[in-house]
């Protein structure tokens, strides 16, 4: 080859940029460790519940802004009134490009904290119905806060190496998964360009710190909230031959709904069918008039969900009339309108794309395939319908050693929504932020 020697030049000045871009990028992040391990601290001790991000929303805002992006605060539209948006969209346009959306999620969860940590959360506030709860970032939002804060100053100092528009999203109630469809609802695609790609990091409470994660295809399950009433013939407990006992009903209902996966349902297409709350009766020789279910379903194909919600209402029904109740009185069956999610999708090419860039970045042993889950998120909304490539990864939270512990004893590690769950601070933040940061040099590079 007459110009070997060339290709070989060409071929180690490629190597020795890389490497000192990878230097340069770990240098920014570590300058920057100390004050986002600090900024997590101070999120952690201060959540706030779905749809009352207020506090959170704006320091989020101030932070983009102080950056130097087009910020808009107060983006979404719910369906109750009386909820207010607390969505933050933040724009920096860098000449022609692609279109990159980065989300991440605000809000916190009602639970009580009990990890013991010295920035612990201790607030207690109302919820909607008015009961006094405890707030918690059980489900690591606020890492997820503080790795797009550091993701945001890292492009925002690197803007000679990207073009195009990124879009950053301060994004309300995913735990109530209704804030993504509220942004949307809000005009959101009309107040931004329609992204190319959509992206965003999830933490994850099974792997290791410093590493990531990631699923191509479907990734997490789409999610449906359904309330099951079985009204019966109230009576003494003595004489249930005068009554038609809704609890007898809803526990013969709630066996014969398992039928439907293990029965209905291909074992090729996972489902879920949970019955999570019962609730009937307030003495022990009443009868009540009416039983309360509550149930989640889960699956990834949409043809999938709505066999089984036909199938739920079909056996209730059909339950309750094998029981005697009178047509008046026949079960409600009550599918959620907002409490329901589409399955995330992960598009393949965008995927593979972005597992290639982490083993740069990271180094492929800190780069895992990851089975999915029957977990939901609302991130997938923002696809479209799969219209807009999008990828969640997850990033790994968790003590190595704690880790390793856990899968030669089997103990099982406090998962996402434990009052105990505790990320390893300074390695999850430095890895999502490189992680996250590559990710859209990548999708957006000259």
């Amino acid at each position: 080859m007459k110009n070997k020697p060339f290709v070989i030049l060409l071929f180690s000045f490629i190597l020795v940029t890389s490497a000192q871009a990878q230097q340069s990028l770990d240098a920014m992040v570590d300058r920057e460790l100390a004050t986002l391990v600090s900024t997590y601290k101070m999120l952690h001790a201060a959540p706030e519940l779905s749809h009352y991000e207020v506090k959170t929303s704006a320091f989020f805002a101030a932070q983009l802004r102080a950056l130097g992006y087009e910020v808009t605060e107060n983006v979404g539209k719910f369906v109750q009134p009386n909820w207010k948006g607390y969505g933050v969209v933040a724009v920096m346009k860098n000449g022609d490009g692609p279109t990159v959306l980065v989300r991440t999620d605000l809000d916190a969860l009602p639970v009580e904290e009990k990890t013991g940590l010295p920035y612990a959360s201790t607030v207690k506030t109302k919820n909607d119905a008015g009961q006094d709860v405890s707030v918690m970032h059980a489900c690591g939002h606020d890492i997820h806060i503080t790795s797009m804060l550091g993701t945001a100053k890292m492009l925002a100092q690197l803007k000679e190496q990207w073009r195009g528009t990124l879009v950053l999203i301060g994004q309300p109630a995913e735990e109530t998964i209704d804030g993504a469809k509220a942004m949307l609802a809000d005009g959101l695609y009309s107040k931004i360009p329609k992204p190319d790609f959509a992206i965003a990091l999830h933490d994850n409470a099974e792997l290791e710190a410093g590493k990531v994660a990631y699923c191509p295809g479907f990734a997490l399950a789409n999610s449906t909230s359904v309330e099951i009433t079985i009204r019966g013939l109230g009576g003494h407990g003595s004489k249930p031959e005068a009554t038609k006992d809704p609890i007898v009903v809803a526990a013969q209902t709630i066996v014969a709904l398992q039928t439907i996966v293990s029965r209905e349902n291909s074992p090729l297409d996972p489902a879920v069918v949970t019955v999570g709350s019962i609730h009937g009766g307030a003495k022990s020789n009443i009868i009540p008039d009416e039983v309360k279910l509550l149930l989640t379903v889960r699956s990834y194909k949409e043809e999938v969900r709505q066999h089984i919600l036909a199938s739920i209402a079909r056996i209730t029904k059909n339950i309750a009339a094998a029981a005697g109740i009178p047509e008046d009185r026949a079960p409600i069956v009550k599918v959620s309108d907002t409490e329901v999610t589409p399955a995330t999708y992960n598009d393949p090419k965008l995927t593979e794309r972005l597992a290639g860039t982490f083993e740069k970045t990271l180094g492929a042993n800190n780069v895992v395939k990851w089975p999915p889950i029957m977990g939901s998120e609302d991130f997938g909304n923002f696809s479209l319908d799969n219209q807009i490539p999008s990828c969640m990864f997850w990033l790994g939270a968790v003590e190595p050693a704690k880790v390793e512990t856990s899968k030669k004893s089997g103990k099982p590690l406090p998962s996402l929504h434990s009052s105990l769950f505790e990320p390893l601070t300074e390695p999850t933040l430095r890895t999502g932020v490189k992680a996250m940061t590559a990710a859209v040099l990548e999708l957006m590079k000259k």
